[in-house]
Order: C-alpha cells, then sequence, then structure tokens
C-alpha cells in the first residue's frame, strides 16, 4: 500500500485548520503583540498532565476538558488600562462569571459558551506589578481555577520562569524608585 505524501500534507492541513477554527482570543492575541517581552506558554492536554508530578487524580480530572492553554505574563507598563482588556474580551462575547482573591492576586474568571457549552475560559490574575492571563479553549470546574493556576506555578521548570519574571518586576520597581529619590 502506497501513501501519497500530498495526501498526508492535505490531512494534516485540514487538521490543522479545523484545530484553530476556536483558538485563543483575538484580545489574548493583540496583549501578546503589544507586549512584546511577555513571556508565553502553550499546554496541550498532554502537556499538562506532565505537569502532575504527583499523579494526583483530580488534577486529572479538573484539566480532562482543556483542549489547549496560553499562559500569557505581561509585566504592567505606563499605559496598561485593565479596563480596556477585559472590555475587549467582553466584545468577544466572553461573559464575566466570577471574582475572587488568591495569595493577593485577583481572579477573574470570563467564559465563552456556544449551544450551552463552555468553549472557551479566560482566567486573568491581576496585581500590583503584572498581569497573567490564562486563556483557554475548553472548560475547567470554577471552584478549581485556583487550583489549576496554582499547579502551574508550582511546576519546577514553569516556576522558574514565573519567579525570574516576577523578580524583574521588583527589581524594575526599585530601580524606578531609587531613580526618582
Amino acid at each position: 500500500m502506497k501513501i501519497h505524501f500530498t495526501k498526508i500534507v492535505v490531512v494534516l492541513l485540514l487538521v490543522l485548520i479545523s484545530s484553530s477554527s476556536f483558538g485563543q482570543s483575538k484580545t489574548t492575541e493583540a496583549l501578546s503583540k503589544k507586549y512584546t517581552d511577555a513571556m508565553a506558554f502553550f499546554f496541550y492536554n498532554n502537556t499538562l498532565r506532565m505537569l502532575n508530578q504527583k499523579d494526583d487524580k483530580g488534577f486529572d480530572e479538573l484539566i480532562k476538558d482543556i483542549e489547549k492553554m496560553k499562559l500569557l505574563m505581561i509585566k504592567k507598563a505606563k499605559d496598561f488600562n485593565y479596563k480596556k482588556i477585559t472590555s475587549d474580551y467582553k466584545a468577544e462575547a466572553f461573559e464575566e462569571i466570577i471574582t475572587s482573591r488568591y495569595q493577593g492576586k485577583n481572579f477573574d474568571v470570563y467564559l465563552k459558551e456556544s449551544d450551552g457549552k463552555t468553549k472557551g475560559m479566560i482566567v486573568l490574575v491581576n496585581d500590583s506589578a503584572s498581569l497573567y492571563v490564562l486563556d483557554i479553549v475548553g472548560r475547567i470546574a470554577l471552584d478549581k481555577v485556583t487550583q489549576l493556576y496554582k499547579t502551574i506555578d508550582e511546576s519546577s521548570d514553569i516556576t522558574n520562569k514565573i519567579k525570574a519574571f516576577s523578580n524583574n518586576d521588583h527589581d524594575d520597581n526599585k530601580e524606578h524608585h531609587k531613580s526618582h529619590e
């Protein structure tokens, strides 16, 4: 049986096109382009499973309906406008569902539904120096959002990058204060 290279390419292109029909939000993509120094991580369901170092069945249950996710970490600049960001997500038909606090950070969760099913979620983790955006294709239980963030935060490789990102914020703030003394 002979498989033609062009058929494989066509099938792969169709898979890529169909999987991108509902991708990350336009607002998240715009943020990524605007804040070029932002750090971005992409996760698919299988890479999220690798974060589960403790083989926690609860975590596997938590991520089972996540198709893919983008974590975007943005250092706030002078022109940062959180209200505009939230209104841009709302303009994409994301509906604000929950607001909470966890370890000094504000969490705002937005859902996008189609035919009564959650198709996408936006989790904005906002503190004084940074904005973390979890743009999720799929869904997680709303009461488990902080657990997902905590697990990502505790993953060694990602944690090191998040801490380096956060320390740069603190170093930048110290330098900013020193230069204004």
